[in-house]
């Protein structure tokens, strides 16, 4: 469930805090008690009323920012929050007009709302200005469905699509290898290690099948997830020590036939193809040309064919098949020692 408070209380918060400057913006500047005061850490600076006269009346630039998030959130601060009824106007503007002008005043006005989301997630290690951005794609994806009528802020609504973003940027980068492709995976990868806690918490062991219950999934999918978010990619060819050139890709057992099978079945079918041979020169001529055309050829001629060439019935050429087939399994059992291995 998406919890859209956090991003009300900094609104709430942001309304204040430009609120408190500008009072100071409009604050005399002609006498040394009225001189506006900033702080840097721990350090006190006093601005002289000739640096005062250089400087514009808008303090929210006042302090450098040092980074590239501080230098964005003072480039977000800029933007004034929009009421109600100016929102609902330029929804009016850029649904009836198809106008841009107002669609990006809507997203400019509510990138706080990418900010707030973002920062519940700074602690899975994501960089901060991609989970922020991420957020930003969700309010442009939150414009194009969002109704007005619902009597709902726009704020609000954006908050579920920002976090939506946010969560699907977290899964598609958190290994190498994804770990989330069907529906049920996703819901283990974003649940599963909160919902241990929780079970840790009301005194229960959080196995896998007590897990899958409370979650809904398979047993299995637990297991796999928790294998997954339990471990990390290692790359084959990385060394096993400074000091040694071996790596992982020497030491894995390779996904096809070993060498000797291969050779081993090599020899055993060109055994079969000659003993094969041999038998088709103990057939009369029509047997010959049943085996040949009928038995062993990839595209089969029908018993109404073979009938109709030598002149028999369909069933007296389902029975010359039959008795050829058992004649020759018996042949080759006789002459191949290892024949029920190749049948296999």
């Amino acid at each position: 469930m998406i919890r859209t408070g956090s991003v009300y209380n900094a609104c709430r918060i942001q309304r204040r805090s430009n609120r408190v400057t500008q009072r100071m913006a409009d604050t005399p500047r002609d006498s040394a008690q009225h001189r506006p005061e900033t702080t840097d850490g721990d350090t006190l600076h006093t601005t002289s009323p000739e640096a005062a006269k250089r400087e514009p009346a808008d303090l929210s630039t006042a302090i450098v920012p040092t980074t590239t998030l501080q230098h964005y959130l003072a480039e977000v601060r800029r933007y004034p929050f929009l009421s109600k009824e100016e929102e609902l106007r330029l929804f009016e503007e850029y649904r009836g007009r198809d106008s841009r002008e107002a669609a990006v005043a809507l997203i400019l006005a509510n990138l706080r709302v990418s900010v707030a989301i973002a920062a519940e997630y700074y602690h899975t290690g994501a960089d901060q200005m991609d989970l922020i951005q991420e957020g930003n794609v969700g309010l442009m994806q939150a414009i194009k469905k969002f109704d007005p009528t619902r009597n709902v802020r726009f704020y609000a609504y954006a908050a579920w699509w920002a976090r939506a973003y946010i969560l699907r940027y977290l899964l598609n980068t958190f290994r190498l290898v994804k770990v989330g492709t069907t529906q049920d995976q996703r819901k283990l990868f974003y649940n599963l290690r909160k919902e241990k806690a929780k079970l840790e918490r009301e005194g229960f062991a959080p196995d896998a099948k007590l897990l899958a219950d409370r979650l809904n999934v398979r047993e299995r999918d637990v297991i796999e997830m928790d294998q997954r978010l339990g471990s990390w990619e290692l790359s084959l060819d990385q060394p096993f020590s400074q000091d040694t050139d071996g790596t992982l890709l020497d030491v894995l057992p390779a996904q096809g036939t070993p060498a000797d099978e291969e050779l081993a079945d090599s020899e055993l079918r060109a055994v079969f193809r000659a003993k094969l041979a041999t038998f088709a020169k103990t057939l009369s001529e029509r047997d010959e040309d049943i085996l040949r055309n009928r038995i062993l050829s990839d595209t089969p001629l029908t018993l109404d064919d073979l009938g109709r060439k030598y002149h028999i019935t369909k069933e007296r050429t389902r029975q010359l098949e039959a008795r050829i087939i058992k004649r020759l399994k018996d042949y080759l059992k006789k002459e191949i020692k290892d024949f029920d291995y190749l049948r296999s």
